[in-house]
This record gives structure tokens, C-alpha cells and sequence, in this order.
């Protein structure tokens, strides 16, 4: 097994927010002119990428980025609420549309209220992020759980997946806290939302015969770790949660492998599972993972997207903008250099 060549950084330089400009000037640089931030410059996007950019440019102050990526979503966003899932040069390239990704608008937007307080920028664009949950949620059965897209045809997708779920409950917390702060005056809204609220937790939380029914994704690390990050289980059991993933997904000096079987540590799932473990308390486990990850980069600290350690490279050889921001948002998880540093670690509602 090899490990990448290991970093040498001057005090401690990585705790400091200074660190991570490159990466911010890396994302900046893969915008275009409309504020779409595919994963590669001139490449495919995807929606919630572009968000997971977008909260990257705001961590680290580039808030007219961040506007101009809210734009792109505002413009591109369907009559119903939703997103195609592809788009490229802005033009939708694959025209199902994905659940998850018409929520996570909300998680970008809260952030940014956190960290900006810019009340009248965030009501201004609220109506963009309340369809998207709306579109969601009229998806939801009596069960709890949320078809993972709506097809071409406009039919439901035939299976729930629990890593997708996980990010939508996250994005209706959000969502639910966004409604508070502007005082949006629709409680018959807000009621029905938190009832899906509770309805989709509940299911998470006991998730046998709900989700994966097609394909059983257990092999795919971001199925263990991110029913943490979605609020639904409390810390003790994220502890648990959390040494179960750590048993079969982590490699000692290197990170988080994406898919069990492959001998391949990615950058993101590492960057998620960090936060993950800081919202379980294992902040020393979570900074410690976090900075061997810190070594699959190039000598800018950009991240690669991963490392294969059979092969001894970085692979595949590129640089996807929402790594970059996995990695920013990780690192505001750990080191506090924000008002949005708890956004993924406490719940944003109280008494729910």
C-alpha cells in the first residue's frame, strides 16, 4: 500500500483561514460568466455540487461568486421546484430531476444567512427555495421516504436511497429554520413540513425495507456517515455510527474509501466523514483524518479527488470544484472560522 507523499506544514498554517484561499481562487476560477461552477472548468454540473461551490466561495468571503451561483439556480430552476440533474454550458444534459437536489438550495442559502446576516438578500430569494423543498416533499409517501428522482418521463424513480434522504432531512431543517428567521407567515407550509420533517427522520432511523431496495449501496461509505450529518441520530449513537465506518471504510494515513471494495480514498467522502465525526465529538479522530487527507493535493493544496494506494497515484487526475469545498467546509467544522462553522454539526431547529 502507498500513502502520498506527506505534507510538511509551518505551525499550525492548516487552522488558519488564510490556508484555504487557493481553494477558493481554484472554485472562483471554474465559474462562469452565468455563476454556474461545474465540477471541472468548462465541464458537467450537477446541482448540488454548484451549491456545496457555493457555500466554499462564501466560507472564505467571496460572496459576489456566491450571489452569482444563487443566480444560476434561480435562473435555471424548473415551474415545479426542481433542477435537471446535468447541465452543461447551461443546458441541461440529463433531464431527470433529482429530489436531493432541489433542497439543498436551503442548506446553501441558511449558510449564508449565517455567516452574512444579509436578511433582505436571503427573503429576496426565499420563494426559489421553498419551491424546491415543496417539490420534494409533494413527492413523500405515507411511509416517509422520498423517490430519488423523477424520471424524463416526469414518472417517480423506483427506489429511496438513504444517502439522498439524509441530505434532503438536513436541507428541511434548514429550510424550517430559514422560514423562522424571515417570519414567512404560511403556517399551513411550515406545519406540513415539519410533519415530513418527522416522518422522513423516523425512517431514517429505521431504515430496513425503506431505502436501497434496487441496489444494496452499503458497499458506498457515504451510506454510513451521512444519516449522521442529517440530524437524525444523537451522539451517542453517531459514535457508534461512526467507529462501524472507521472498521470498514477508513485507511490508516490516507482518509475515507469511497466504495469498500476499491482501493481508492477520495477527498470529499473524507472531508463529509470529518464532519460526521466532529458532529459525533471525535474531534481528535476527526482532525486527525482530516489533515492525512490534507496530503491529496498538488503543491498549491488543491485537492485531487483521490488516491488510489495500489496503483500509487492521485486518481482519477482532477480537481473537482465541490472538493475543494468539501474540504473548506470541513476544515470551518473543525477550526470555527465562521459564523456558519455549526451548520452541518447542531440541528438548526429547536423542539422538533
Amino acid at each position: 500500500m502507498y500513502i502520498p507523499t506527506k505534507k510538511t506544514f509551518e505551525g499550525l498554517e492548516y487552522s488558519h483561514l488564510d490556508f484555504y484561499k487557493p481553494l477558493e481562487g481554484y472554485i472562483k476560477s471554474c465559474q462562469s460568466l452565468s455563476g454556474a461552477i461545474p465540477s471541472l472548468k468548462c465541464g458537467k454540473l450537477d446541482p448540488w455540487d454548484h451549491v456545496e461551490s457555493l457555500m466554499g466561495l462564501t466560507t472564505l468571503g467571496n460572496l459576489e461568486g456566491a450571489r452569482l451561483g444563487f443566480d444560476w439556480l434561480i435562473s435555471n430552476q424548473n415551474k415545479d421546484g426542481s433542477w435537471y440533474s446535468e447541465f452543461v454550458n447551461d443546458k441541461a444534459t440529463q433531464t431527470n430531476k433529482q429530489t436531493h437536489f432541489s433542497c439543498y438550495m436551503s442548506t446553501g442559502l441558511l449558510h449564508y444567512y449565517l455567516i452574512t446576516k444579509d436578511l433582505e438578500y436571503v427573503k429576496s430569494i426565499w420563494p426559489h427555495a421553498s419551491k424546491g423543498i415543496n417539490f420534494c416533499l409533494n413527492l413523500q409517501n405515507n411511509k416517509g421516504t422520498i423517490p430519488w428522482c423523477l424520471n424524463k418521463e416526469g414518472l417517480p424513480g423506483d427506489d429511496y436511497l438513504i444517502t439522498g434522504s439524509s441530505s434532503t432531512l438536513k436541507s428541511l431543517e434548514c429550510a424550517i429554520a430559514l422560514f423562522k428567521i424571515i417570519k414567512d407567515t404560511d403556517k399551513l407550509m411550515l406545519d406540513s413540513w415539519e410533519t415530513a420533517y418527522l416522518k422522513l427522520r423516523k425512517a431514517i432511523r429505521n431504515p430496513e425495507g425503506l431505502f436501497d431496495i434496487q441496489i444494496d449501496r452499503k458497499r458506498f461509505s457515504m451510506d454510513w456517515y451521512y444519516p449522521i450529518i442529517s440530524g437524525a441520530f444523537n451522539t451517542d449513537e453517531s459514535k457508534e455510527i461512526i467507529n462501524k465506518t472507521l472498521s470498514e471504510f477508513y485507511v490508516k494515513g490516507i482518509g475515507i474509501k469511497c466504495v469498500k471494495e476499491e482501493p481508492w480514498v477520495t477527498v470529499a467522502e473524507t472531508s463529509e466523514f470529518v464532519i460526521a465525526a466532529a458532529k459525533a465529538e471525535e474531534l481528535n479522530l476527526a482532525q486527525d483524518i482530516f489533515l492525512e487527507s490534507l496530503n491529496i493535493s498538488d503543491n498549491n493544496n488543491i485537492p485531487f479527488m483521490g488516491w488510489q494506494y495500489v496503483e500509487n497515484i492521485f486518481w482519477p487526475d482532477e480537481k473537482p470544484s465541490w472538493t475543494a469545498a468539501a474540504v473548506i467546509l470541513a476544515a470551518d467544522s473543525l477550526y470555527k472560522f465562521t459564523d456558519g462553522c455549526n451548520l452541518f454539526i447542531d440541528s438548526q431547529i429547536k423542539n422538533l
